[in-house]
């Protein structure tokens, strides 16, 4: 039996490719906005859409916040793409009054599953070399270059989320934002500076920069190995 997916509608945007996409990856989809629908399904999909402090607002509005938070602490499986990955951490400075400021009082507040702030990504590469922001387009994903404990490489990654998919395969990248390191990131990309491009928590939570929906056949594999992950959990 296909499990239930829930994509989490926080009316911001077409979440179509995000249900087809994971349809066609052999889930049973229902895109809510519905906290109950949210809490009673296999798994929660988090898909990215317009600005961190609206879509925090509207979430915490709408009820979805704390269930997708218990449900995440429940080990149900979980996908939030890009800016559903963001929302992940603890603060997003995208919306919030001092933007420019990350230590502001008046962050954002996302889902504090992971910690930090999620910041602007820089114009300007360490060495003087100017990046058109935001970034959008292919780019790489391979596995993080520092980790504070055990290092992933090449023998070890990837993790179940990119299983089946080579270290350095091409995503479709589209943000102006970026996440926090830390060793809960499986991987990385480049574009004016090394950031997560994917992150894990615990052994079924995940979050992606990119967006699956919309990376060919790298992204289809990424979305079937999500939804094998939610049929074993």
């Amino acid at each position: 039996m296909a499990p239930r997916i829930a994509v989490v509608d926080y009316h911001k945007g077409n979440l179509k490719s995000v249900e087809r996409g994971l349809a066609a990856a052999g889930g049973k989809v229902c895109v809510t906005d519905n906290p109950v629908a949210i809490a009673q399904a296999d798994a929660v999909v988090l898909p990215g859409v317009g600005a961190f402090a609206d879509a925090a607002a509207t979430m915490a509005a709408l009820g979805q916040t704390d269930v997708i938070r218990r449900r995440i602490a429940d080990g149900v499986p979980f996908l939030g793409i890009c800016l559903g990955m963001h929302l992940l951490f603890e603060e997003g400075v995208e919306g919030a009054p001092d933007e420019d400021d990350e230590a502001s009082s008046r962050n954002a507040h996302g889902l504090a599953v992971l910690p930090g702030v999620v910041t602007k990504m820089p114009r300007v590469d360490a060495k003087g070399l100017t990046y058109k922001i935001p970034h959008v387009g292919w780019n790489t994903v391979v596995p993080p270059t520092c980790q504070p404990t055990e290092p992933l490489d090449a023998a070890n990654f990837p993790p179940l989320l990119f299983a089946g998919i080579a270290p350095g395969e091409y995503f479709y990248f589209t943000h102006g934002y970026i996440a926090p390191s830390g060793p809960f990131v499986i991987g990385e990309t480049t574009h004016s500076v090394a950031f997560p491009s994917a992150v894990q928590y615990g052994d079924v939570a995940f979050g992606v920069q990119f967006h699956p929906e919309k990376s060919s056949d790298a992204g289809a594999q990424l979305l079937r190995n999500f939804v094998s992950i939610v049929k074993g959990a």
